[in-house]
């Protein structure tokens, strides 16, 4: 999955890069431009994720194209939305830190795109402001858009039995997890570390450079250890509390959090927000720490199979998670509830809870830590499991108000374009009068 969502991400981007070539001009929209390069780059993408080539493909690229572009262009005169030149810095070294990450290096970035990535860099970061643009105006357009109980049942009532959604097997999970620990020498080895490093900050070695090399935080590395702007609360708690007690270029001392050992270098600080840069070094269990964790929660798995202690008591007295404060429960970070479709799931999970019935526990596994921070050990009970099914209003009201919703935001932009189009210059190509769209956008 993660392949085929990296090639996806890299034909967007080329696709992208390619676009800002001179080609033949298809369509003009007020300020912007659609280019023949644009409509085919799009068709193509849609064909390699397996989209069937069907006949209206183009129309349907052309007709969203020109509506992106619309949002673009009265986005650009609506003085009530910006785009920093941070938030597409931002953006755009994220996207080439992914690229990085995933390609090897920034050599071969630039051989992948054939290209450097200073050219890299200010090509994409065109195609960013436009999306910002595009995202901010569509946002403005149907913020505040909500259902009520009775739009949903009325949406619902008027889907056809073909049209009403299928919702997949849903589950839900409780854990208990226990960590390993961490040894007195290895906590003392990476503070030793990082003190070091801290005092050759000091005596005038770049951060940036020390970063690079050796933080274990593989994204910020690429960056000098450079995290970009974060508000108030994004951070965990014991590393956010120090971050924001630093002046400007000053260094942290060594700072514990769930993720590791942190040194951190204020860069900027407005307001709530913050600029850092940090270098993370995540501790190595020994052999001994982890089979000490596995013994630790096989006993603990023999005390509720003997029933000596009920697994909602034993969540309370042993996990070594947060999810403990919830009984357990795992949250899906997607949707916020506890429901996951098996898609959703980490395979090793997925396969773990294949064969259970509900209430089942499993058997204790070496998985990762939620936030796949560290090496873990849990035991797994299966609460719940809701076979697929069409919706239905009573056991899926929160799935129905989510198509509801979309189908509204969907009413409420299709009489933006509307009402918008009239006062909008636009002048497209008389070769694409074949697709239906075309007397839309001309009226």
């Amino acid at each position: 999955m993660k392949k085929i969502y990296f090639l996806i991400i890299l034909l967007c981007f080329q696709s992208a890069l390619s676009a800002q070539s001179i080609d033949k001009v298809e369509a003009i929209i007020g300020s912007e431009i659609l280019l023949t390069s644009d409509i085919e780059n799009q068709y193509n993408q849609f064909l390699s994720q397996g989209v069937i080539d069907a006949e209206n493909l183009r129309c349907d690229i052309l007709d969203e194209l020109l509506f992106q572009n619309l949002l673009v262009h009265h986005a650009k005169i609506d003085s009530t939305i910006n785009v920093s030149s941070e938030e597409i810095d931002q953006e755009v070294n994220k996207r080439i830190t992914y690229f990085e990450s995933q390609l090897g290096s920034l050599d071969k970035v630039e051989a992948y795109f054939k290209r450097s990535v200073e050219s890299i860099n200010e090509e994409l970061s065109f195609v960013v402001k436009d999306q910002f643009f595009s995202q901010k105006k569509q946002s403005s357009i149907i913020d505040g858009v909500k259902v009520t109980p009775k739009e949903v049942k009325t949406f619902y009532q008027a889907l056809g039995q073909i049209d009403i959604p299928v919702v997949p097997t849903q589950v839900e999970l409780s854990q208990i997890v226990v960590l390993p620990n961490i040894s007195q020498e290895e906590k003392k080895s990476i503070k030793d570390k990082l003190n070091s490093f801290r005092k050759r900050i000091y005596d005038g070695e770049d951060f940036k450079v020390l970063a690079a090399l050796y933080s274990d935080d593989i994204v910020s590395a690429n960056n000098g250890g450079e995290l970009g702007f974060v508000n108030r609360g994004d951070l965990v708690p014991e590393f956010e509390r120090a971050a924001f007690k630093l002046a400007n270029e000053e260094v942290s001392e060594v700072i514990e959090s769930k993720f590791g050992f942190h040194i951190i270098q204020m860069l900027e600080r407005r307001g709530e927000q913050i600029n850092v840069r940090h270098i993370l070094i995540k501790p190595k269990f020994s052999s001994m720490s982890l089979k000490n964790a596995n013994d630790d929660i096989s006993k603990i798995k023999s005390k509720i199979d003997s029933s000596y202690i009920s697994f909602d008591d034993a969540v309370k007295k042993y996990s070594d998670d947060d999810s403990k404060n919830n009984g357990g429960l795992i949250i899906n970070s997607s949707t916020g509830s506890s429901d996951f479709s098996l898609d959703e799931l980490d395979p090793t999970i997925r396969y773990m809870i294949e064969k259970m019935g509900i209430g089942d526990i499993s058997d204790p596994s070496l998985t990762k830590s939620n936030d796949a921070t560290q090496a873990a050990y849990r035991i797994i009970r299966l609460n719940s499991r809701i076979v697929e099914h069409k919706a239905n209003i009573v056991d899926d009201f929160d799935v129905l108000k989510e198509y509801a919703l979309s189908d509204k935001r969907q009413k409420i932009i299709d009489k933006w374009i509307k009402d918008n189009i009239p006062s909008t210059y636009i002048k497209v190509s008389e070769g694409l009068s074949d697709c239906t769209c075309y007397n839309k956008w001309m009226n």
